[in-house]
């Protein structure tokens, strides 16, 4: 009996520490990319929408959306726009702890009826600075939507053509969780 009683308590650990060394999980919770060791380095970049230069500072304490894309928006990036609006509108009580920024890595003008649109989003010129170098999969950073954490850290990477349901549930996750901004 006492043998039985033994075999009952040790059992647990025994297979803990067998499923912590022999298993690795398959799956993962969330959907986009997470991205490593990657900051977004502080810096006055131009704003084409105001007069005012866009630092990432100004965007400090807050979850942001980020995209790299061509002043001229051809339909991919208005999709990717409005994506990163629709995402953040759902987030309800949580809307203020988001923002949106939209790179633009030309020189190409930006619409006014694209500024209208995307009112709230900060635009800013990066061409040539070294913030388009934080951004990873430089040859093709167009395709992606990044998510930057409220300390200026690139954490998530959305593939093309990114589904913005999921997209909704990384960021509930993530600002459930975190309590910064």
């Amino acid at each position: 009996m006492l043998l039985i009683v033994g075999a009952v308590c040790v059992a647990p650990f025994i297979a803990s520490w067998a499923l912590y060394f022999f298993w690795q999980p398959s799956g993962r919770i969330n959907y986009g990319e997470l991205v490593a060791d990657v900051t977004v380095p502080k810096g006055a970049l131009a704003s084409p929408a105001s007069a005012k230069p866009f630092d990432f500072a100004q965007v400090y304490g807050r979850w942001v959306f980020v995209t790299v894309d061509s002043g001229a928006c051809d339909d991919y990036c208005q999709k990717k726009l409005w994506k990163m609006r629709q995402v953040r509108l759902t987030q309800g009580k949580y809307l203020e702890r988001i923002e949106r920024v939209w790179l633009l890595s030309d020189s190409q003008s930006v619409a006014a009826t694209l500024i209208k649109e995307y009112d709230g989003m900060w635009i800013a010129n990066a061409q040539g600075h070294a913030v388009l170098k934080s951004f990873p999969s430089r040859e093709v950073q167009r395709d992606h939507i990044y998510l930057v954490d409220p300390l200026g850290n690139v954490v998530l990477r959305y593939p093309k053509d990114a589904d913005p349901t999921r997209m909704k549930k990384d960021l509930e996750r993530l600002l459930k969780v975190s309590r910064i901004g």
